[in-house]
């Protein structure tokens, strides 16, 4: 992007006041329409630049899409779409590396592998500084620990919880109540001896006197 003279001036102008704020009351209108007829002009040179770039990276898959027949343009295209700030792609790598006997294309072969080296740091440092700053990543990997319950824990909801626990505790300053006897446990009920379980049989009564004498 080249600027003019009067460009320039207005430029050195804004950067002027950038530096020093305090010497921006000083503007008069003129100057402000300059800055602001400045920057619409840059906004306006970067959309077309971005226009541009566009329709170069796609004349260079063309290009591409065409090889070997179309090498010569091909090569000339990488060359000036990499100085537009054109990140080779995957496509681009194994285009040069198909191409190496060109010294040409060994050449760009070897400025896209390190402009490539070049853009994956950067991102390996821009992740590396994010988790440095919020933590480590939601899908990395989540150890889980396993919560051990009290010896005494209690569940709420039935009878005898925590609830009731708190309720039979006593109050601050209270006496403790007094703790009561066990029940005596009860005697283990002796095994039957088999006299209990079968009983003799008693012998028949004798008949009476009367009944003796109507039998003879």
């Amino acid at each position: 992007m080249a600027f003019g003279a009067q460009e320039l001036r207005v430029l050195r102008r804004a950067l002027a006041h950038a530096l020093h704020p305090s010497t921006a009351r000083s503007l008069d209108a003129q100057a402000v329409q300059d800055c602001v007829r400045l920057a619409r002009d840059i906004d306006e040179a970067a959309r077309e630049s971005a226009r541009l770039r566009a329709f170069l990276v796609a004349d260079l898959a063309r290009y591409r899409a065409a090889l070997p027949g179309t090498a010569a343009g091909y090569l000339e295209l990488l060359d000036t779409v990499l100085g537009t700030g054109y990140l080779p792609d995957a496509d681009d790598l194994a285009a040069l590396r198909a191409l190496r006997g060109n010294p040409r294309a060994a050449a760009l072969l070897g400025r896209c592998l390190t402009l490539a080296e070049q853009a994956v740091r950067e991102r390996l440092a821009a992740v590396t500084a994010a988790r440095s700053t919020v933590g480590p990543a939601p899908y990395g990997p989540v150890v889980v620990r396993p919560r051990v319950p009290g010896d005494r824990t209690r569940l709420h909801a039935l009878p005898g919880g925590l609830t009731a626990v708190d309720e039979k505790k006593p109050a601050p300053g209270a006496k403790p109540p007094a703790e009561r006897p066990a029940p005596p446990r009860e005697r283990p009920r002796p095994m039957p001896t088999p006299a209990e379980v079968f009983p003799p049989k008693r012998p028949a009564r004798p008949a009476a006197p009367a009944q003796r004498l109507a039998a003879g």
